[in-house]
């Protein structure tokens, strides 16, 4: 075998698939921003055509980059969910948010499963500040929640929340990006309550849960390589 041949992704498939990875991203990032811009500018068809197609490009890259199907499999839950929410009513809206809870599912099997070297902890203190920080929330928006969203609420909370904690195991990528997914539906919460928004509502919750799950990603795609490198 020649030196050139053994060097990991310089040949063959898995070589071939990562050259497509980079232009695969900058359509993400291109879709991102144009839908940004769309939220900004008023823009419904914008968003419209563009909040589809992001999750599906970000899971590209994840496959591309020789990330665990878990990690793809939970893109691709969060795109279900991305679709289904945009229609605007209470059954597609539960069904969008059970998507999203099976892509939780996956983030959260994916950190238990996850035995790298140089794996780091999920502290119980930030697990504790996650708890409160969730039952302070709740018991303040259960009274402006309809009726018949409280419980899938709160058990999609603490789900959420469960994974925003362990996304620590990927380290710092990975635990900003839970924190921000689960800020970004705290303001879809907040909206649901009808509670006072920041101007231009729609564009905070998609920058933050954009910039979620990119970070997730990165963060397992960082850890995921780092192990798998040669003499690692």
């Amino acid at each position: 075998m020649t030196a050139t041949a053994a060097r990991p992704g310089s040949t063959g498939a898995g070589g071939r698939a990562e050259r497509f990875a980079r232009p695969v991203l900058l359509a993400f990032l291109l879709v991102a921003a144009a839908d940004l811009a769309g939220l900004l500018a008023g823009a419904e068809a914008v968003h419209l055509v563009a909040k589809p197609l992001l999750m599906p490009l970000l899971a590209g890259y994840a496959a591309l980059r020789g990330a665990p199907r878990l990690l793809v499999a939970a893109l691709l839950f969060g795109w279900g969910g991305d679709v289904f929410l945009l229609a605007d009513n209470d059954l597609a809206f539960l069904v969008g948010m059970g998507s999203f809870a099976v892509g939780h599912v996956c983030y959260l099997t994916l950190f238990g499963r996850w035995k790298g070297r140089g794996r780091a902890p999920a502290p119980l203190v930030t697990g504790a500040g996650y708890a409160v920080v969730l039952v302070v929330f709740l018991v303040l928006i259960w009274p402006d929640l309809p009726a018949d969203l409280r419980i899938p609420l709160t058990g999609y909370s603490l789900l959420l929340t469960a994974m925003a904690w362990r996304a620590g195991v990927f380290g710092p990528y990975a635990a900003a990006g839970g924190a921000l997914f689960l800020l970004s539906d705290a303001l879809i919460a907040t909206g649901i309550a009808e509670w006072p928004q920041a101007p231009a509502p729609d564009f905070w919750v998609m920058l933050t849960y954009i910039a979620a799950q990119a970070l997730l990603a990165l963060g397992v795609l960082t850890t995921h390589r780092t192990k798998h490198k040669p003499g690692a």
